[in-house]
C-alpha cells in the first residue's frame, strides 16, 4: 500500500477513535512490548508503514518511516560506513525505528556520542485528535530553539502515532577495540569516574563479574595512545560483549526475576540494593536485581539524584513502573498530554495513570 494511503488510513482510524473516545494501543513489531505500563485498548498496527524515505550520506541524515526495521537502516548506513550514533538496542530482529524512538532507549555508546533524543532532527506524527503534524527538519542546521520533535522520544506513543523520523547519523570509527581490567565493584566504579575525565576516545565502559571493559573508538593513533594510558589487556571478545550487553543477551540478564534500570550520577556510590548489579555508561546506568520493595528502589535512586524504572517485570507486576514525578514535572506532562491527546486515547496509562 502506498505511503499516502497508509497515512490516510491511520488518520481515519485515529479521527474515528477520537470522535468515539475509543482507546488505542499503538503496536509495531512488539520487540519492546514489555516496556512501560500495560495498555488495554484497541490495537493500531503501524508496522506496515515502512521504508527509507531519503538518505544523504554527505549530510549525515536519514529519514525513514516508523515501521522500518533497524536491520534495514543499519544495512543502508553500513554501505557508506555510517551508523546510528546512539547504538539503540533491538531486543529482536524485527525491531523498528518507530518503537526505538518511542521507547527512547540508547545503548552503551550513549554517554560518549549522545542519546536517541540528541540525534532526532524531525518527526511527523498523528495527534490524538487525528491531526497530521510535522516538527523539525531533515538537516542539522534547521534544529534551533525548542524542538517539539524530541518530545516524541521516550513518550511511548502517549503523545502521537509516529509516522516518520529524520535522524543525524555518524561515521563509523576507523578503529575500535576493548580493554579489560580486573577490579571489585567499588574500585571499578571509581576507576570509571576517573577515566571519564581523561581526554580519551571512549565509546563504552561497563563492569560486570569482576571485569571492567573499556571500549575505544577513533583513529588508529588515538586508540593506540589510549590503550597505553588505560593499560589492561585487549579483550578479543569485545565486539561480542558489547552486542550482548546492548541486546541483554549476557548471562546476567537471563534471570527469571524483575530487572531494574537505575539512572544515577556516575559518582554515586554502590547503592546497597543487592550484589547482583551490572554497571554501564561509566557507572551512570545500573542494572539491578533486588528483593527490596519497589518504593525503596525508587527512593534510593531519587536520593542519589537519579531515577529508577522497573524495566522488565516478572508476571503479575502492577502499574507504576516509573519513578513518580514531582508536582511541576507532573503538571508539564499533563499539559502536554492534553495538548496532543485531549481525550487520552493514545496508549493511555503507559507512562503514568494521567498520561
Amino acid at each position: 500500500m502506498a505511503d499516502n494511503d497508509l497515512k490516510g488510513e491511520f488518520l481515519e482510524i485515529v479521527r474515528s477513535a477520537f470522535e468515539r473516545s475509543e482507546k488505542l494501543r499503538i503496536e509495531g513489531s512488539g520487540t519492546k512490548s514489555f516496556y512501560g505500563n500495560p495498555v488495554v485498548a484497541t490495537p493500531l498496527d503501524v508496522s506496515r508503514h515502512s521504508g527509507i524515505v531519503s538518505y544523504e550520506p554527505s549530510e549525515l541524515v536519514i529519514t525513514a518511516r516508523a515501521g522500518t526495521r533497524l536491520s534495514e537502516i543499519n544495512a543502508r548506513l553500513a554501505e557508506s560506513r555510517q551508523m546510528l550514533g546512539f547504538e539503540p538496542p533491538w531486543f529482536g530482529g524485527q525491531a523498528t525505528l518507530g518503537g526505538t524512538i518511542a521507547c527512547g532507549l540508547s545503548g552503551p555508546r550513549r554517554p560518549y556520542a549522545g542519546s536517541a533524543r540528541d540525534f532526532v532532527l524531525g518527526v511527523s506524527c498523528i495527534s490524538g485528535k487525528g491531526e497530521y503534524l510535522a516538527f523539525g527538519g531533515q538537516v542539522i542546521k534547521n534544529v534551533a530553539g525548542y524542538d517539539v520533535s524530541r518530545l516524541m522520544v521516550g513518550a511511548l506513543g502517549a503523545l502521537g502515532v509516529i509516522c516518520e523520523v529524520s535522524l543525524k547519523v555518524l561515521p563509523q570509527p576507523e578503529v575500535e577495540t576493548t580493554r579489560v581490567l580486573e577490579f571489585d565493584k567499588e574500585t571499578a566504579r571509581a576507576q570509571m569516574v576517573r577515566i571519564c575525565k581523561l581526554p580519551l576516545p571512549l565509546s563504552g565502559m561497563s563492569f560486570w563479574g569482576g571485569l571492567l571493559r573499556i571500549r575505544l573508538s577513533g583513529t588508529e593513533n588515538g586508540v593506540r595512545a589510549a590503550e597505553q594510558t588505560i593499560g589492561g589487556e585487549t579483550d578479543e571478545t569485545g565486539v561480542e560483549y558489547w552486542h550482548q550487553l546492548r541486546e541483554h543477551e549476557l548471562n546476567f540478564f537471563n534471570r527469571n526475576q524483575s530487572l531494574w534500570r537505575l539512572s544515577v550520577p556516575a559518582t554515586a556510590p554502590v547503592l546497597g540494593l543487592g550484589d547482583d548489579c551490572l554497571l554501564d555508561w561509566g557507572g551512570a546506568l545500573r542494572w539491578i536485581y533486588t528483593d527490596h520493595a519497589p518504593q525503596t528502589v525508587f527512593q534510593t535512586a531519587k536520593k542519589m539524584g537519579g531515577h529508577a524504572t522497573m524495566f522488565r517485570p516478572d508476571n503479575g507486576w502492577p502499574n507504576g513502573r516509573f519513578s513518580a514525578l514531582d508536582e511541576p514535572s507532573k503538571g508539564i506532562h499533563m499539559r502536554l498530554k492534553s495538548a496532543f491527546d485531549p481525550k487520552g486515547i493514545l496508549n493511555p496509562g503507559i507512562l503514568y495513570a494521567y498520561v
